[in-house]
């Protein structure tokens, strides 16, 4: 057993409310945090196999070929995964982590993501909203499609006055279940992928929201497609479905309100140009693997 795995990440509260209609009446939520994506295009094949709908949240990170997750190299791949079916929101375009509330409506945030040394910044409000936009005005690029208007903060860290921050800029907040931290992010020696899917067939039960990553550097022995695709399977076997985002009782309404996600067409190219460059330019780089 992990005894206290859960407690490594921060996990995210859900009601109780019943399931809204989905492919059965047993879904679980599969999401996907963005990372080195070395091992993204397996995910996506497993996900294929088993006809499973999932939610990405995109953030501009450092990938293992020396690019960015939302370059133009991977663009095309974006737009298929949207083709497909797939949900999409914000995780940030920095990753930056919650850290601190501080005075005057400002919050203190931990930038990292992949190989980059930690960085202590703070943003207003504004500043934040404007992190939460640029994944969706790069996924509209990518995709012509618009993104929902969720995002995910790093690593589940938040405070009632973030919250609140990125809901009066339209966004709202997706964690995950307890049962649902998959734990690809902690380090393969105390953790195997073995045990892992033990835990994850042991705990995972339908109305969960599933959270795992698109490649961790740190990890020595990458937990995908290792582990997601007996996973799968065993949730599967007990009557379970893989439904998007969309489907969720506490974000179905929320989902169907396209004329925000939309709008941010018409403030793309003044939102790119106050950000300094294109959606391709890189982020600090440094030394510390997540």
């Amino acid at each position: 057993m992990l005894l206290g795995l859960t407690a490594v990440v921060q996990a995210q509260p859900q009601s109780a409310s019943a399931p809204a209609a989905a492919p059965c009446d047993k879904p679980v939520y599969l999401t996907f945090d963005t990372g080195h994506m070395g091992v993204a295009p397996l995910i996506v094949d497993t996900l294929k196999r088993f006809d499973a709908k999932a939610t990405f949240f995109l953030a501009q990170e450092p990938t293992m070929d020396g690019g960015q997750t939302l370059d133009d190299k991977w663009a095309p791949w974006w737009k298929q995964l949207a083709e497909q079916g797939h949900d999409f929101g914000s995780h940030t375009w920095f990753h930056d982590t919650w850290s601190a509330d501080l005075p005057d409506g400002k919050f203190r945030f931990k930038r990292a993501a992949g190989e980059q040394v930690p960085q202590n910044v703070v943003l207003t409000s504004a500043e934040y909203c404007e992190e939460l936009k640029r994944p969706a005005r790069r996924f509209l690029e990518m995709t012509g499609r618009p993104m929902s208007m969720i995002f995910r903060a790093p690593a589940g860290r938040t405070s009632p006055a973030l919250l609140a921050a990125a809901q009066a800029c339209g966004f709202r907040h997706v964690g995950w279940s307890a049962s649902g931290f998959l734990g690809d992010e902690l380090p393969s020696d105390k953790f195997p992928n073995r045990a892992l899917l033990d835990q994850a067939l042991r705990r995972v039960k339908p109305g969960d929201i599933l959270m795992a990553h698109l490649g961790i550097w740190s990890r020595q022995d990458p937990w995908a497609p290792t582990v997601l695709e007996p996973l799968l399977q065993g949730l599967k076997a007990r009557g379970m479905c893989f439904a998007p985002l969309r489907d969720h009782p506490e974000y179905v309404a929320w989902m169907r309100r396209p004329q925000e996600a939309v709008a941010l067409k018409a403030t793309s190219a003044a939102g790119t140009a106050a950000s300094g460059g294109g959606a391709g330019a890189p982020g600090p780089k440094d030394a510390l693997r997540r």
